[in-house]
This record gives structure tokens, C-alpha cells and sequence, in this order.
């Protein structure tokens, strides 16, 4: 893929330039190459397919099913729905603090800005919320723990899962883009998509805002080329 081929190419630069600063070569003999840009469509649900992924999640009594439906509701990457405690679940106000995530290489971190975040918790979401709450696990996180969740397996589960139910496979972090696309074509502002995902890019979030239609949506309600 074009994403190795510039990786691949970065690194035996370095390489290179490695054996230049300690004076081993005299030049660094790797191309300047520039690589197309191919930007492909985001692997996401609609929010039929979405509804359709969760009451087959819910009726099959699925382990994920609490894992998928906070991923949904939230926007949460994974390592911040897998560090999320309850100390963090703020049932008064309908918040969620985001403030630190997880990952098999560096264990528990801060979030990928390094900043915390505002979640606002929606009902349907307090309801599930509560019932995870009332259960007594014995220990602080919202979320249970899944033996393929702590290996990292959580994409291939769900990949299977939606081949399952008929569903296009997606990958776990296209849950995310998932909640980013559906409350924009909700008409929610860009801004508290952006905010509420913890998007410090403005380049990212237009991404979604296109994928969303956001840039068109509009544009041919007065199109009218026949003459009547």
C-alpha cells in the first residue's frame, strides 16, 4: 500500500542518515519520492445498519454488546472505553470524563491529545449505564473485561459478528466514524462532533463532514432542468 511504501522508505532514510551523521557515508543516497494521496471511502455504518448491528447484539445476548453500544453512543476510542471507571461517569450532569486511554504496548496513558474531554451521556445510554452500574463485579470499570478485548481482538470479533447478522464488516474504530457521520446527518454542529469526539485536527473532522454530505447537502433542492 502507498501508507507502507512511505513508511518503508522514512525508515531506511533514517537508516542512512544515521550512518552520515557518524560520518560512515558522505551522502544520503535516498530519493525525495512523493506518493499519491488515495483517500478511500471510511469503513462506517448507516444508522440502519446500525440498529439492525445492535438489536441483533442485544437479542443474541452478546458479551459485546454493552462494548459495541457505548462505542456507538460515545464516539470513545477503544483504549478510552477499555481505561474508562466509574469515578469518571458523571450521572448528575449526563457526562462522561475522557482523561486517559489504554494500549498493549504502553498500558494506561493519557487520552491521544493528551487532553481530557466532555461526553454527554445520551438517556438511552444512562439506562445501560445503570444496569452495568448494579452489576457487582468486583472491580471500578464500566465496561466487563473480554479475554479477546485484553488480547486486542476486539476488530476481528466484530468483523465476524456483522458478517454474521448481514451486515457490512467494518472495524472496531469505525464505530467511532459511525457516531461522527450519524449525529452530523443529525444536523448536530460540526463544532460539538468535534469537541464531543476530541478532535484536535480540523483536518480530520472535515473529513467526516464530508463523508457526512454536510459540504452538498442542499445544493439540488432547487434543480430543475426540464421545462414543464
Amino acid at each position: 500500500s502507498v501508507h507502507k511504501q512511505k513508511n518503508a522508505l522514512k525508515y531506511i532514510r533514517k537508516v542512512f542518515c544515521m550512518a552520515h551523521d557518524e560520518g560512515i557515508i558522505k551522502g544520503i543516497p535516498v530519493p525525495e519520492l512523493k506518493f499519491p494521496v488515495i483517500e478511500k471511502y471510511p469503513e462506517i455504518l448507516t444508522e440502519k445498519e446500525v440498529k439492525q448491528f445492535l438489536n441483533q447484539a442485544k437479542k443474541s445476548n452478546s458479551e459485546w454488546y454493552p462494548h459495541w453500544f457505548m462505542a456507538l453512543y460515545t464516539g470513545m476510542r477503544n483504549g478510552e472505553l477499555y481505561a474508562l471507571t466509574w469515578d469518571k461517569v458523571d450521572f448528575e450532569n449526563k457526562k462522561i470524563i475522557v482523561d486517559r486511554a489504554y494500549s498493549k504496548k504502553d498500558g494506561f496513558k493519557q487520552t491521544k491529545s493528551g487532553r481530557f474531554r466532555l461526553v454527554e451521556i445520551a438517556p438511552n445510554l444512562i439506562k445501560l449505564l445503570k444496569e452495568l452500574k448494579d452489576q457487582d463485579r468486583g472491580d471500578n470499570y464500566v465496561l466487563p473485561r473480554i479475554d479477546h478485548w485484553s488480547k486486542g481482538q476486539q476488530a476481528s470479533i466484530l468483523r465476524m459478528f456483522l458478517e454474521g447478522c448481514g451486515v457490512k464488516s467494518i472495524k472496531f474504530h469505525g464505530l467511532r466514524g459511525t457516531h461522527a457521520t450519524i449525529m452530523l446527518r443529525r444536523g448536530v454542529p460540526a463544532v460539538k462532533v468535534m469537541a464531543n469526539c476530541g478532535w484536535q485536527d480540523l483536518k480530520t473532522m472535515r473529513h467526516y463532514v464530508s463523508i457526512a454530505g454536510m459540504e452538498v447537502n442542499g445544493i439540488s433542492d432547487e434543480l430543475d432542468l426540464h421545462d414543464h
